[in-house]
């Protein structure tokens, strides 16, 4: 399996102190920075676009993880990765020809990531599986930061991780979604090896450095 990744999503940051919020997250030994694109069509919320991505490469090192809920991702592609994205993740929901998607992804010189609801099979990702750098497991509904983890997505994670074992894939598997220090070692025994964080950092009582080493100290 891949080293271990922490992954703290800044749509849960104070957005007032956005700069300092990334720093203190480098500083506390965050992994990826990871970005939710919303676009009130995919997905009921709107967030933030290419120009936010852009803003946040100038302050942070971190690879950028940016998670694409929007309807037509091919049209946004190019932007997000002039933008400075290192990672960019798209639905199968959203791509009539996903393997097209991610060889472009590819193409553009990021590394291509692949998610679905949770409402969806994980034989959906089959074609793709074989092409992937990132397989995202959402155990909430996208489109809400803070809601509450479903243990069901455990299974999806088991499902993927032995799909992706037997293909020999070195693909992150990674989980979106209500992880806390509960909830994260029952998806790193499922499977997963990269985590993203909202509230369980961004909102930690001592704070995101304190945050980040709660989560460390799990793996």
């Amino acid at each position: 399996m891949n080293q271990f990744i922490l992954a703290p999503s800044i749509i849960a940051s104070d957005f007032t102190h956005l700069a300092d919020e990334i720093t203190a997250v480098e500083s506390a030994g965050a992994d990826w920075l990871h970005m939710d694109i919303m676009d009130g069509h995919f997905v009921p919320t709107i967030t933030v676009g290419p120009l936010f991505v852009e803003a946040c490469k100038h302050v942070t090192k971190l690879p950028l993880d940016v998670h694409l809920m929007i309807s037509n991702p091919d049209q946004y592609l190019e932007a997000f990765a002039k933008a400075g994205a290192n990672n960019i993740t798209v639905h199968v929901e959203t791509c009539p020809d996903l393997p097209q998607t991610i060889q472009k992804i590819k193409s553009l010189g990021c590394n291509a990531g692949v998610t679905l609801n949770p409402a969806t099979p994980a034989s959906a990702l089959d074609l793709a599986l074989p092409l992937v750098d990132l397989v995202l497991v959402m155990s909430v509904k996208p489109g809400y930061s803070g809601q509450a983890f479903m243990p069901e997505m455990i299974g999806k994670v088991e499902e993927v991780r032995n799909k992706l074992n037997a293909l020999r894939s070195t693909a992150h598997l990674e989980v979106d979604g209500g992880i806390s220090k509960e909830t994260l070692p029952l998806m790193y025994k499922a499977g997963a090896n990269a985590f993203v964080a909202g509230n369980a950092v961004f909102k930690h009582p001592q704070g995101v450095g304190a945050g980040i080493r709660a989560l460390r100290e799990l793996l």
